[in-house]
């Protein structure tokens, strides 16, 4: 049995961020039926303890609080909404989702600032109603761990971004490495930074962490450019995860996301920390190559 089902509701979204790793899907399915998604729930329990809702945005879902009504039925804990936010800065739209069952918020916020953020996500206003939605989610006690997604547009403003969502409230921070796929891919001069112009913007996000008490984890940055900061790397603490994708087919995310997603090269054979590292996506040394990547001694 795995730690968690992600289980994807459609792909219809709010925002159009210009990183979305789901690119151009929500033509293929905007919205899965309720029905279909309560088989999948039945099956998905059978197969895991917790649950991440996610899309696409579920919280657009016409039916996502019957659908947290049948997950918390059938036993799932945790039930992760994992959301950009905006929907939650309506009122009563946590506290009815509390009542349901979810217990587990990730929304996403990806800069400091509006004229940054909404740039990002491509949805003018999105900031100011994540940010309105972290505070609810913070006022009402749930869990919250947050995401941002490591562009090249946001990398001077990293440290700004871990200061904002203390001051939100928020005591989990995590930094996740853009993956280079969907519009992402599409765009990947303009989005894909270099992982050796991440290392500084790092340090400076985790002596904020430090200052303002928030624990702070990296996905997706390989240990070789985390020196000095290797406690940061996630990887080791990710949930077993099977995905129920739009069409009903599951996949071992876990056993996918080391076999497939991510790749080792020729500097990783000499490295001490192979037996804990991913490597980086595979996409990334296909457009960079590895000179980047130095091994650890």
């Amino acid at each position: 049995m795995s730690d968690r089902a992600d289980v994807k509701v459609g792909f219809a979204c709010n925002n159009r961020c210009v990183f979305c790793a789901q690119g151009d899907r929500r033509a293929e399915c905007g919205a899965v039926s309720l029905g279909d998604l309560e088989e999948r729930l039945t099956a998905a329990r059978r197969r895991a303890r917790g649950l991440v809702l996610t899309g696409g945005e579920p919280t657009v879902h016409k039916h996502l609080v019957a659908l947290v009504r049948i997950a918390k039925r059938l036993g799932f804990d945790p039930i992760q909404v994992q959301t950009n936010g905006r929907m939650l800065s309506y009122p009563g739209v946590v506290d009815v989702l509390r009542r349901a069952g979810a217990n587990e918020f990730s929304p996403s916020l990806h800069a400091s600032t509006a004229a940054l953020h909404d740039s990002l996500t491509r949805a003018p206003g999105s900031f100011a109603e994540t940010t309105e939605g972290i505070r609810n989610v913070v006022a009402s006690r749930a869990r919250i761990i947050t995401n941002s997604v490591v562009v090249r547009q946001n990398l001077h403003d990293l440290a700004d971004l871990v200061a904002l969502l203390a001051s939100l409230g928020v005591s989990s921070v995590q930094l996740a490495f853009v993956h280079p796929v969907g519009t992402a891919e599409q765009r990947f001069d303009e989005v894909v930074p270099r992982l050796s112009d991440v290392v500084q913007p790092l340090a400076r996000a985790r002596e904020v962490a430090l200052a303002t008490g928030v624990r702070l984890t990296t996905e997706a940055v390989p240990l070789c450019f985390l020196r000095g900061l290797e406690s940061l790397a996630v990887e080791a603490a990710i949930p077993s995860t099977t995905v129920f994708d739009y069409d009903g087919t599951s996949v071992d995310y876990s056993a996918w996301r080391v076999g497939q997603g991510k790749v080792h090269g020729p500097p990783c054979d000499g490295c001490a920390g192979r037996p804990r590292c991913e490597g980086p996506w595979k996409e990334y040394p296909r457009q960079f190559g590895w000179a980047e990547f130095q091994p650890l001694s």
